[in-house]
């Protein structure tokens, strides 16, 4: 369930690094939903989570590149995540959520089917990605957290656009 604190549409929830945890013991994690399988990052990579609004589409660029969209004077990419992650591409509704992230210092969207919590994990519940997942995956990820209701892939987004050069060029 998304939290009360976190607002839809054109009200958008901005994330302060200062009011994170910063105990060496905790991780403090933004989970979301892509086809039904829990994902998460660390809210310290999360600028503001804002509603579904469209992207306006560029010619010619990468598959997982929706388009790009005005963020307060600032033009940033928005990316399917889904399909970044090799999965089918999301189709936004009312309950999708746009992630705006800072990665490698720049702003981008990642479209999410929706937001599902915002949580503060002990570090010792992260558990190593199984080395029979396929290779690409693993290395977008940090572990799994094993929780009673479920898996939770921990994503690391620096990495998931280490060498995405492409995306980046929208926010150039």
């Amino acid at each position: 369930m998304l939290p009360a604190s976190i607002s839809r549409g054109s009200n958008p929830m901005t994330f302060n690094a200062s009011q994170t945890s910063h105990s060496e013991d905790t991780l403090e994690i933004i989970a979301f939903r892509l086809h039904e399988q829990e994902f998460c990052v660390r809210t310290t990579t999360i600028r503001e989570i804002r509603g579904w609004g469209p992207a306006t589409p560029i010619p010619h660029s990468p598959r997982e590149v929706i388009g790009v969209m005005n963020l307060r004077g600032t033009v940033i990419p928005i990316v399917d995540l889904a399909m970044k992650l090799g999965m089918k591409s999301t189709e936004p509704n009312e309950r999708s959520a746009i992630v705006v992230a800072e990665v490698h210092g720049i702003a981008m969207g990642l479209v999410v089917d929706r937001v599902s919590d915002i949580l503060t994990i002990p570090v010792s519940s992260l558990q190593p990605v199984p080395d029979i997942t396929v290779a690409s995956i693993t290395s977008f990820s940090d572990g799994i957290i094993a929780q009673s209701t479920g898996m939770i892939c921990f994503l690391n987004l620096d990495r998931m656009f280490d060498d995405d050069k492409a995306t980046r060029s929208f926010a150039a």
